[in-house]
């Protein structure tokens, strides 16, 4: 039996899920910068990069 795909139910947690990350983005940044202030390594530069790219994406409505 087929299941029927309802769009607006997606739409609508795609618009929840997209508000949590709005709201968990700035703490995740904060977190990560003072991490990578005391132990610099790569992968902590580059997560932190990828971060900021993201909050800046939000904020300016790109994502």
């Amino acid at each position: 039996m087929k299941r029927k795909f309802n769009q607006h139910t997606f739409q609508n947690w795609k618009r929840n899920f997209k508000g949590v990350c709005k709201q968990l983005i700035i703490p995740f940044c904060i977190f990560q910068a003072i991490r990578t202030f005391i132990f610099p390594t790569t992968i902590d530069v580059l997560l932190l990069a990828i971060f900021i790219a993201i909050a800046l994406g939000f904020h300016y409505e790109w994502i």
